[in-house]
């Protein structure tokens, strides 16, 4: 299973690369159309700042909604191969026609449409909602008509700005457009610390546990959790102010670490004897199950226990652990290992500066002063002319094709993150119970994942680049800055929302509403309808082709 695995792994990174040189058109068809750059450096510019991504987006927010697509009792390795099988024929196939497809679209597809094959294969007929998150495709196939939406109506809105005669008020315009924005990322940061700490809380787990059984007990632990988790979501109020360290140490005097540290022994027990890949076989053979319980029930009994982490000796801990348990020499070792390994204020530190969106921010109000000061030097301290205008609007097609090759490679990459991750899960599920721990384990993914990308990036992909950057409207300078800008700026927002979108989706809408704004007819439309029937396609020939490869890969696998 292990070789498996590291071609699957393979694999995932193959995609990473196709989805590079697929997408690198997104990032540079203006830029190359308008001439600003060759398409050489062009793609040299896009590859950098995708592999620069890796620094700014760090909650993998996007990777967990493509891990979680999939619930994990149907997560195997045959499914995501297949998945990933389907989904590289697709990209490439689109590739060959010169067809704007969507690589995300085409990855969630084959990973569900693998997975329901699977289902059907081994448990006969299983309910869709049984087998894939509906909340997280819903939100997926919404996006599929929003993204291009949101980038056609954000490009408009730019146009419209830039092209204003009164270049005072165009200033106070973008200058209250960038303070709103800065808000909205802020409450984005808000809420990724919300549902961080929620999972630490395991707040989902307990409610989950109270729908199926609501007992006084279970509303007892559910209420107590929501206590502890808004106690700290209450000091993780002034991490702006305070910073990650000193917000951690004020979670912990208030003695909100204590069911954290609990918890995670109670987690390090469970792996001692392996309980979570236990109970996945177990759906496939009931005899294990009263064992299981017997099993669970052993560990509960152990609570006193757990709630001593902190007050005594780690080795005391495993050894009193071991002789309640009658733990055999080499699992009392396991368990010691797995306490010494926990460290709930590493834990918090990491949760608050995954949630930190500032780069983002930064970057944001960065790019909009360099646009202020282009706009005050050409027209306030100069004599306004086109030809000056046109120069500048060239130049600053460097800063908006970056932005949005930065957000290409910070929602990009992560898909395929999420299914390595996925991979992880499946190959050993009592060590990577979900996507998120994986990620957080296997800090060598993203490096990866973010250097195929750019890899692929540097291979082009110029078949595309002409149906993006002349087929559905010809593009001049400003039109490029205020397009890509455009879509960086969705792909900025659908990331924090943790939302896969498609690339090319988003720069197809903005590139529309650039064209919109001269008149309707200057937009292709007969092109832009194709390009709509390819993105409704995707995701169910891309789940059908998945199925057929699953039933294949089954024979030998």
């Amino acid at each position: 299973m292990f070789t498996f695995l590291i071609v699957i792994i393979a694999l995932a990174l193959i995609f990473d690369y196709i989805n590079g040189f697929h997408d690198a058109a997104n990032s540079i068809a203006t830029v190359v159309s308008t001439k600003v750059l060759t398409p050489f450096q062009a793609v040299m510019w896009a590859a950098f700042f995708n592999f620069l991504a890796y620094f700014i987006f760090q909650d993998h927010a996007v990777a967990n909604t493509i891990g979680k697509t999939v619930f994990p009792e149907f997560i195997t390795l045959p499914v995501i191969f297949a998945g990933l099988i389907a989904s590289i024929a697709w990209n490439l196939l689109t590739w060959w026609y010169g067809i704007p497809s969507s690589s995300s679209h085409t990855l969630i597809g084959g990973f569900a449409g693998a997975a329901v094959a699977h289902a059907y294969m081994t448990k006969g007929f299983v309910a869709f909602s049984s087998i894939v998150e509906l909340e997280k495709i819903t939100k997926t196939v919404l996006f599929i008509f929003l993204a291009p939406l949101v980038g056609m109506v954000i490009s408009i809105f730019i146009t419209l700005v830039t092209i204003m005669r009164n270049v005072w008020l165009r200033i106070l315009i973008i200058i209250v457009a960038n303070a709103l924005t800065w808000m909205l990322f802020l409450n984005f940061q808000t809420g990724k610390v919300h549902e961080n700490f929620s999972k630490l809380y395991q707040i989902d787990k307990y409610k989950k546990e109270v729908s199926k059984d609501a007992s006084e007990e279970n509303k007892a632990k559910l209420e107590k959790a929501e206590a502890q988790y808004k106690m700290a979501v209450g000091f993780a109020g002034s991490y702006e102010s305070e910073g990650a360290e000193k917000v951690a140490d004020e979670i912990s005097a208030s003695g909100a670490f204590k069911p954290l540290e609990a918890n995670k022994v109670k987690q390090a027990i469970n792996n001692t004897y392996n309980i979570d890949s236990l109970k996945r076989i177990a759906m496939d053979d009931a005899a294990l199950k009263p064992y299981i319980e017997q099993l669970t029930a052993t560990v509960n009994k152990t609570k006193p226990y757990q709630n001593m982490y902190g007050t005594v000796p780690n080795a005391a801990l495993a050894d009193s652990l071991s002789a309640m348990l009658a733990l055999t020499p080499g699992q009392r070792e396991r368990l010691y290992n797995e306490i010494a390994k926990i460290d709930v204020r590493k834990d918090v530190i990491k949760e608050l500066k995954k949630s930190d969106n500032s780069l983002i921010r930064y970057s944001i109000a960065g790019g909009s002063l360099i646009f202020i000061l282009c706009y005050i030097y050409v027209d306030v301290l100069r004599e306004p002319s086109a030809s000056r205008k046109a120069n500048m609007f060239k130049r600053l097609q460097l800063l908006s094709s970056a932005a949005l090759s930065l957000g290409h490679g910070g929602s990009d990459a992560q898909k395929v993150m999420g299914i390595i991750a996925a991979a992880f899960v499946a190959y050993n599920g009592h060590k990577y119970p979900d996507t998120s721990v994986a990620l957080r384990e296997l800090g060598w993914v993203p490096l990866i994942c973010y250097t195929a990308i750019a890899a692929g990036t540097l291979s082009g992909g110029w078949k595309i680049v002409k149906t993006m950057g002349s087929r559905i409207t010809k593009v001049t300078p400003l039109e490029g800055v205020t397009a890509e800008t455009a879509g960086a700026m969705t792909l900025f927002v659908t990331e924090q929302m943790g939302i896969p979108v498609s690339t090319t989706h988003t720069i197809t809408g903005a590139i529309i509403g650039v064209g919109a704004t001269k008149r309707l007819s200057a937009v292709r439309w007969g092109v832009t309808i194709n390009l709509l029937w390819a993105w409704i396609l995707t995701i169910p020939v891309s789940a059908l082709l998945a199925g057929i490869f699953y039933v294949i890969t089954s024979w030998f696998v």
